[in-house]
């Protein structure tokens, strides 16, 4: 393939645009703030379970004393009506004994409900103070990914910016290179990374090797307008003053 010289030589700007790109998209793949989401989403998430099972504590207990509450208030009205028969004095004695006796047994049985209830309302006391614990550190996860996501969007937008700038330039390059010189170029960059790279005092400066005295006869040899590539790397060559032919 032959091109003109010049056209080669602009090869090496697309080169450095392109290399630009790629250094950017790994810039994007590789932000700090992709990894630092990636673990406060798994520990909102670790969080966010976490005060689930505590709220789910607290209304356990929350029933259980709803229910004892119930009960208590069942032996109280249980009670007061046994108080006020035995209060009228009506009916057979023997009744009386019996309703005196089932009063002790419910005054009894209160105060063991409300043992109870007061042990689970210490309970609740402590699963409220784990809930609200659990809530501070969720909320505190959540406030900081916010600050990183609002920090990575800011780094994405000026990575963003810098692409267009580059492709802006890129367009016009290539549109005025010759097409199949471009093609080449594309096809090797596809394979390589890289498409072309500049001839620097007798090294191929895409694989950094030399070349070798066999090849540098061969390009020294190639007319001006003839696309040379590296035996190693099968860059395109660009051969300039640097070249140290």
């Amino acid at each position: 393939m032959k091109a003109d010289p010049e056209a080669q030589r602009r090869l090496l700007d697309l080169q450095a645009l392109d290399t630009a790109l790629g250094q950017l998209a790994h810039k994007r793949r590789t932000l700090p703030e992709n990894a630092e989401l990636e673990r406060l989403g798994k520990e909102v998430q670790t969080l966010a379970d976490e005060r689930a099972s505590a709220q789910v504590a607290v209304d356990d207990l929350d029933r259980d004393i709803d229910r004892i509450e119930r009960d208590v208030e069942q032996v109280r009205t249980r009670a007061d009506r046994n108080r006020d028969r035995l209060k009228a004095g009506t009916g057979p004695a023997k009744q009386l004994e019996a309703l005196q006796h089932e009063l002790e047994t419910l005054g009894r049985r209160q105060r063991e409900l409300e043992d109870v209830e007061l042990e689970l309302m210490e309970k609740k006391e402590e699963a409220e103070a784990v809930l609200a614990e659990v809530d501070g550190r969720l909320t505190a996860a959540r406030t900081e990914q916010g600050e990183v996501e609002r920090r990575r969007e800011d780094l994405l937008t000026g990575i963003a910016r810098d692409e267009e700038f580059r492709r802006s330039g890129r367009a016009p390059l290539v549109a005025d290179l010759p097409a199949d010189l471009v093609k080449l170029y594309e096809q090797i960059r596809e394979n390589t990374g890289m498409g072309a790279a500049l001839l620097r005092a007798g090294r191929c400066e895409g694989c950094r090797l030399e070349l070798s005295g066999m090849e540098k006869s061969r390009v020294r040899a190639a007319d001006k307008d003839e696309v040379v590539r590296c035996d190693e790397c099968r860059r395109i060559l660009v051969r300039t003053a640097e070249s140290g032919l």
